[in-house]
């Protein structure tokens, strides 16, 4: 069961403080807050162990040259439509949402051709995926930091475990699809 997350004025004015600037220091924030330096780290350790406060590592993709796709599926299991991509370098993440579309998916990718092809290949083509519609993000608003896999081992086969080989795929043979990472396939820059 999820806690109520309860949060005092000090605790919100030192999130504020984080989300302004991730690398201020503790004894800015005390400063700031006018508060002791120790009260700031136990206010930091309590804020990570309700988890209100985390830290991502990642590429600001509002900066960086790809595209990311949002793509609106319903699913008879979204579950087992999400575990299909969990190794996969494209993916983004994944929501369970409710509403028209049950599942909502974000890829990246290096250019538009493949991220279609990871939807023609991986959603349009399950018996699990009664539709899936894509949307190209054009920018975001604010900066959108997210992790993207970057290490991985190499393998025959792409990790989606759909048994397509990229050098038997018609995506991949047409030049539509940079091809998976994972594989000696891949044609793209970002992973090499």
């Amino acid at each position: 069961m999820r806690e109520f997350l309860d949060l005092d004025k000090r605790d919100r004015e030192l999130l504020s403080l984080l989300e302004q600037n991730p690398e201020i220091s503790q004894s800015d924030m005390a400063e700031k807050l006018k508060i002791s330096q120790p009260s700031v780290s136990a206010r930091i350790h309590k804020l990570k162990q309700k988890g209100a406060l985390a830290h991502v590592v990642g590429m600001n993709l509002k900066k960086v040259n790809l595209y990311m796709a949002k793509v609106d599926a319903i699913a008879s299991n979204t579950s087992s439509v999400l575990d299909i991509f969990k190794d996969c370098p494209y993916f983004l993440n994944g929501l369970i949402v409710s509403g028209r579309h049950n599942l909502c998916l974000f890829f990246i990718g290096e250019d538009i051709a493949t991220l279609e092809a990871i939807v023609d290949g991986h959603l349009r083509n399950n018996p699990l995926v009664k539709s899936a519609e894509v949307s190209i993000v054009i920018t975001p608003m604010k900066d959108l930091i997210m992790p993207l896999r970057m290490n991985f081992n190499n393998s025959n086969l792409p990790p989606c475990g759909n048994g397509c080989n990229c050098k038997d795929c018609h995506h991949h043979i047409s030049n539509r699809c940079l091809g998976c990472p994972v594989t000696d396939s891949y044609n793209g820059k970002i992973w090499k």
